[in-house]
Order: structure tokens, then sequence, then C-alpha cells
């Protein structure tokens, strides 16, 4: 039962990606589908797609995001440092590419997840967002574990996902008025912290 139960949440994931992929192949020739149409070429029903996007322009503008992330395995296909430090930086850089070039795209779906009632009481526990960071910080720590305590490796990896991304982004611009410089200046700052942190904690047990 117990794994049966942690499959669901990989399932819901993947089902949310199917129908990211499904509308990214209808956009490609030139339509902007309905959201039926997208559960259709996802092979799901309509009231699927409806608990995972509350409407098609949420989906719509998403799913060309889904095709922008850096990809783990070619970020780092010619890393060859197991430096912890240096290859979070990689990743860092690689993102705050991404979200220049598509910051509006990237507001305007953040605003969307918002408008999920607290909790997921809108959609049950349905994601309302793809998790892309963490495959990209885990591929750069992988090299690393051996330096760092595999109990805090998980912790490490949630904590990297709070300065890395979109949030971060509004965060040290919006918030804290921060040039680009500034604000790359305070993410690297905090990676560094973070990893040193683990290590400390690793050096503890």
């Amino acid at each position: 039962m117990a794994a049966a139960g942690a499959s669901r949440p990989n399932q819901r994931i993947r089902t949310r990606k199917d129908l990211l992929d499904a509308a990214s192949r209808l956009m490609k020739h030139g339509h902007s589908p309905t959201l039926e149409e997208v559960a259709a070429e996802a092979m799901v029903s309509r009231a699927t797609a409806y608990r995972y996007f509350p409407n098609v322009d949420a989906l719509l503008v998403e799913a060309p995001l889904d095709n922008v992330m850096p990809d783990p395995h070619d970020l780092f296909l010619d890393a060859s440092s197991d430096d912890p430090i240096g290859r979070l930086e990689r990743v860092e850089s690689a993102l705050h590419d991404m979200i220049a070039a598509n910051e509006p795209a990237l507001r305007t779906m953040l605003a969307h997840s918002l408008q999920r009632k607290p909790n997921g009481q809108e959609r049950g526990d349905f994601p309302a967002r793809q998790n892309r960071r963490t495959a990209l910080i885990e591929a750069a720590l992988a090299p690393a574990h051996d330096q760092l305590d595999p109990a805090v490796v998980p912790r490490l990896t949630k904590a990297l996902a709070l300065i890395i991304g979109t949030e971060s982004m509004v965060v040290l611009k919006d918030v804290l008025q921060l040039n680009e410089a500034e604000a790359s200046d305070v993410r690297r700052w905090a990676i560094g912290a973070l990893v040193d942190a683990a290590k400390t904690s690793g050096d503890d047990h």
C-alpha cells in the first residue's frame, strides 16, 4: 500500500507533463488548441485536464516553457569538475539565461499557479507546477555525494530550490530591487553558504 501511495504523486506529475507535451505538439502546427483538444492528444479525459489546469491559457503559457528548460544531461556534458559549488553555479547561470529570455511568460505562469487556493483545496493534491529545477540540482550534486552526508543531500536539494528559479528572480528583482549583477552575487553566495553548511552538517555526524 505504501508503494502504491508513493506512486500516485509521480503519476500525477507524469500526467501533467503529458498534457504539456501534447499542447506543445499541437502548437508546433501553428494551432492554438482548446483544453479539450489537448486532453484528447494526451489521451486523458477533459475532466482530468481541468484538474491540472484551470483554463487553456494557463496550459498554453506553460507548454513552451517546458521545452526551454536546460536539460540536466546536456548542461553537464562537458563538465569535468565534481565541485558542487561550481556545478550549481552552472545551473544558476543556465536558469538565469532562460528566465531572462522568457520572463513575461514565466511571470504569467507564476500568476496562474498563485491563483490556486492554499493547501491545494481547489483541486485536491494535483500539482500546480511542474518541478523542473530539482533534476538540475540533483545532477549538479550527483558527483559530490561522497563529499556530503547522504542524509543531508535531500534537505540541501530543497534549500537550493528556494534560491534558484523564477520565485528567486521575483524576490531579488521586485522586492529587493537588485540589479542583475547584485542578484547573481546573492544567489551564488547563498549556493556556497548552503553547500558549506551541508558539509559541516555531515562532519557533525
